[in-house]
């Protein structure tokens, strides 16, 4: 009998998935736990070549703040992504503070949908 290749898996296709926040924080919940540990399946499943986060915060707090509670976010979405067994070379991380907001607001409001941050699955 000829024995058999294994093929690698097909590239998954992109796909985004969002964790988020309670206000001013970068805790995560059980259901942001959850949504990692479903991003980091799908970045296994196939050939993930890049995993992108992006953190986000809403407009209350100054915008200097922000960024910096953005990046916070970020990195520990990421940090959760490798904990199970993401690789830290396919991930880049990056915070956009109070920029592109999921529903836009006036300066100075807590809206949660603004606090979140984005994880992007990307084939190679």
């Amino acid at each position: 009998s000829t024995p058999r290749t294994h093929a690698p898996p097909p590239p998954v296709p992109a796909r985004e998935f969002v964790v988020y926040f309670e206000w001013d924080s970068t805790a995560l919940s059980s259901e942001a736990q959850s949504v990692i540990a479903q991003a980091a399946q799908y970045a296994q499943s196939g050939r993930a070549a890049r995993v992108v986060v992006v953190g986000h915060a809403d407009t209350s707090g100054s915008a200097s703040y922000n960024v910096g509670l953005s990046n916070r976010r970020a990195r520990t979405v990421a940090d959760a992504l490798v904990a199970r067994g993401v690789s830290g070379g396919a991930i880049s991380v990056e915070g956009r503070g109070e920029n592109d907001l999921a529903r836009p607001t006036a300066d100075g409001v807590r809206e949660p949908l603004n606090r979140r941050a984005t994880i992007n699955i990307r084939p190679s």
